[in-house]
C-alpha cells in the first residue's frame, strides 16, 4: 500500500501554493512542510502526497512515465480538479471523459510538468 508519493520541484513555495489552492476544496491540509518538503493529506496516517526539492541538490526534473493518479470521489471533482489545475497555471494532458471500464479520467501537468491523472468511478 502507498504510503506516500512525491513530485520533485525548483519552487517549492510556488508548488505548494499551486497545490494548497489545487487541494483547497479536497479537505487535503499540509502535513510536516520543512525547507524541502510540503506533503498533504486527509489525516494522520492516511497517505500522503509532497512535492520535495531533490536531496542531492541537483535539479528536479520529470520523469518520463512517471505519473501520479488521484483517485477522487466523482467524475464532478475530476473536472473540477482538472480546470483549477489549468487556472493555476498548469497544462492540459488529456480532457475529462472516460478511459476503461466505468472511469472517468482527467490529466494535467503541473508547474514543474509532473504529470498528474485524476480519477473516479462513472
Amino acid at each position: 500500500m502507498i504510503g506516500y508519493t512525491t513530485l520533485g520541484t525548483n519552487d517549492l513555495d510556488k508548488a505548494a501554493a499551486f497545490y494548497d489552492a489545487l487541494f483547497a476544496d479536497q479537505g487535503l491540509k499540509r502535513m510536516t512542510p520543512n525547507e524541502r518538503l510540503v506533503m498533504w493529506s486527509s489525516k494522520a496516517g492516511a497517505a500522503m502526497f509532497g512535492i520535495i526539492k531533490p536531496f542531492d541538490g541537483e535539479a528536479a526534473s520529470v520523469g518520463n512515465g512517471t505519473m501520479i493518479a488521484l483517485m477522487v470521489d466523482s467524475a464532478e471533482t475530476v473536472a473540477k480538479l482538472h480546470a483549477r489545475a489549468l487556472e493555476l497555471g498548469g497544462s492540459d494532458e488529456g480532457e475529462v471523459g472516460p478511459r476503461g471500464a466505468g472511469m472517468i479520467f482527467a490529466y494535467v501537468r503541473d508547474l514543474d510538468g509532473n504529470k498528474l491523472a485524476f480519477y473516479a468511478p462513472k
